[in-house]
């Protein structure tokens, strides 16, 4: 009965009404993301995109697969998602290297992508309930979604394509199950499961949201229903189980979620949802990183959670009970399963707006079915199309709204500077987020206002290895060379294991010259986390750097020649051998200084010392022949 149901067409995608409504709702979210195209890499894109090695040749793609290590060089976030990091590896190799244009125009098609088939996806879970189609209705959803600035924090985001790939997966397996019943004995619908279960671990919901259709819109009312739908999720209830597993096993000992306490975080959670829940209607607070601590115990915000999330579970047994209402209870409940996975297990943040995507794509249909048969109660199924181009005018102009808000977020991402800026503004606690917008101005050479951001943002992380890190950098640039050093220290006594303090150290160390001390520190570094270029390459610049001191040298002691100052000719080869004790061009100097200075003794043991050097060294050769020659010549003169 329950493959009877699925097959009954049920819904108008296909009529070509609906397909160009769909393109200008795409042309629409084109536009409102227009100015996004040539935004830069922020945040978690660094450790993940652009000082990633691993994704800089498409030849690494089986690694991928094979390695979680080439996720991210930082092995505390180090995880399994294989095909995120084969998609940047594709974009790396469309624009030649980190162009971010290729890889926000990859995003942007697969958000279009997802909200071709949210359409889909909301025409059948609405026709089915209404016993009739509903296409404007899905329509009108599915550009509130499109169109909702909190979707920016994740299109804008380039490694945070991963929750975008997981909702994809999941809603494109859902919608094969429901609109293909034929491909349901092949499994060809896990598929795209199998697909997001390898970008990001929240797609291991599928199994439930699975479970809640069926028992919704397909599964008939009786005795049967939940055995009906527990059948139907079994499939998917394995294939995310072995995926779940090869996920534990492929995922380094070094990864670390969270620091925070487990408790803490779980109780904080309510509260995220009801912040996330207001911020579908009135998204006024997105910013990057959010300065919301956990909760240490029971307050006035905890308890606002804790009977928001009463009142959803109310809300869902209230919508349960009549079919019209199905849309808004499996809303409600994907919203709710969807924030299960990053509520129950800590991270590192107690909140994230990309957190939302996904939730999203269910809490809005919710919503926006209230609203349809809010307005069917206040004016009558019959009355709607009086008041008809009222309404559509009226959400017209809210999703206008809501575009306007994409774009200025957008813009809001453009730079790390406007990104920070905004940060700080809306979440002035947050220590990391003062440090990084501090970062911004010490690039730009503004030292003092840096200094000033670093000091503040000590005052909510005292202990931030990182933030020590900093303030090492800027004070070193602000020739502070105690205070610099007494950070870099501290840095490394905070966090001995992280790779950083030690090469940023370093490079401190190398430009102070005190190269021997560099080169110990770069070391230390190269072996805590070998995956990091920068300290390969600080690590050469401090092994080479006394042969180019050397060269420079050699460069001064010949033009004191050239200029008849020869003994500090001498004197600078001399400084030059110090440096490199190797240089048959420094002897060679000394050798041609001494001939000029009749001084055939010690011509011939510098030339003998650049020889033994350098045997083939034509120049030192003839400077030993010719001071041999006038020493004889010297002799017989006497």
């Amino acid at each position: 009965m329950a493959d009877r149901q699925a097959s009954r067409p049920a819904t108008t995608a296909g009529s070509s009404r609906n397909r160009w409504l769909l393109f200008a709702l795409l042309l629409a979210t084109l536009l409102a993301y227009a100015n996004s195209f040539d935004n830069a890499f922020h945040f978690d894109d660094f450790h993940t995109v652009t000082d990633n090695p691993a994704i800089r040749r498409l030849s690494n793609v089986p690694r991928f697969f094979a390695d979680a290590g080439t996720f991210s060089v930082l092995p505390a976030n180090r995880t399994y998602r294989p095909l995120v990091s084969a998609s940047l590896a594709l974009d790396y190799a469309l624009g030649h290297g980190y162009v971010p244009f290729w890889f926000h125009l990859t995003t942007f098609l697969w958000f279009l992508l997802l909200l071709g088939c949210l359409f889909l996806w909301y025409e059948t879970l609405f026709a089915r309930a209404a016993g009739e189609a509903q296409a404007g209705v899905a329509l009108l959803t599915t550009a509130w979604f499109g169109l909702h600035p909190a979707m920016a924090e994740t299109v804008n985001y380039v490694i945070q394509r991963g929750d975008l790939f997981c909702t994809l997966g999941c809603v494109t397996g859902l919608l094969a199950y429901a609109r293909r019943p034929h491909l349901r004995r092949t499994g060809a619908y896990l598929l795209p499961l199998v697909a997001a279960l390898l970008c990001k671990p929240p797609a291991a919901v599928f199994p439930v949201l699975l479970l809640f259709y069926v028992f919704f819109f397909e599964a008939p009312e009786g005795r049967g229903r939940w055995r009906t739908s527990a059948l139907a999720m079994l499939p998917s209830l394995t294939v995310t189980a072995a995926a779940l597993c090869l996920q534990s096993a492929m995922t380094p000992k070094s990864f670390a979620p969270s620091i925070l306490s487990p408790w803490e975080y779980r109780m904080t959670q309510p509260w995220v949802w009801l912040r996330y829940f207001g911020a579908l209607f009135l998204p006024l607070h997105l910013n990057v990183d959010s300065d919301l601590a956990p909760f240490h115990a029971w307050n006035a915000q905890a308890a606002l959670g804790f009977a928001f999330v009463a009142l959803l579970a109310a809300a869902i047994v209230a919508t349960s009970r009549r079919r019209r209402w199905y849309p808004v209870a499996y809303g409600l409940i994907w919203f709710v399963a969807t924030q299960l996975p990053t509520s129950v297990y800590a991270l590192s943040e107690v909140e994230n707006d990309h957190r939302m995507f996904f939730s999203f794509a269910g809490l809005v249909p919710a919503v926006a079915w209230t609203l349809w048969l809010g307005l069917q109660h206040a004016l009558g199924p019959s009355s709607l199309q009086r008041p008809r181009p009222a309404l559509v005018a009226l959400a017209v102009l809210a999703l206008g709204g809501y575009a306007w808000g994409v774009h200025a977020r957008n813009r809001v991402w453009s730079t790390e500077e406007t990104l920070w800026l905004d940060d700080v503004q809306k979440s002035p606690h947050n220590g990391r987020g003062l440090m990084i917008y501090g970062l911004t101005q010490m690039n730009k050479g503004a030292y003092a206002q840096a200094l000033r951001y670093f000091n503040d943002a000590a005052q909510y992380t005292p202990n931030y290895a990182t933030l020590e890190i900093n303030l090492g950098v800027v004070c070193g640039a602000m020739n502070r060379a105690a205070e610099a050093e007494r950070h870099f220290q501290r840095a490394i006594s905070l966090a001995p294991e992280d790779d950083q303090g030690h090469a940023f150290y370093g490079r401190w160390l190398l430009a102070q010259n005190r190269l021997a001390e560099a080169i110990a520190e770069e070391r230390k570094a190269i072996a805590l986390n070998p995956a990091r270029p920068m300290e390969r390459e600080l690590l050469l610049a401090a092994q080479q750097a006394p042969r180019a001191h050397a060269g420079e040298l050699v460069d001064r002691s010949l033009s004191l020649n050239q200029a008849g100052r020869f003994e500090e000719s001498i004197a600078a080869a001399r400084a030059a051998l110090e440096a490199d004790p190797g240089s048959a061009v420094a002897w060679n100097n000394i050798a041609a200084n001494y001939e000029a200075m009749h001084r055939w003794d010690e011509a011939i043991d510098a030339a003998r010392r650049a020889l033994a050097l350098k045997p083939d060294f034509q120049l030192a050769k003839n400077n030993l022949a010719w001071s041999e020659s006038q020493k004889r010549l010297n002799v017989h003169a006497r």
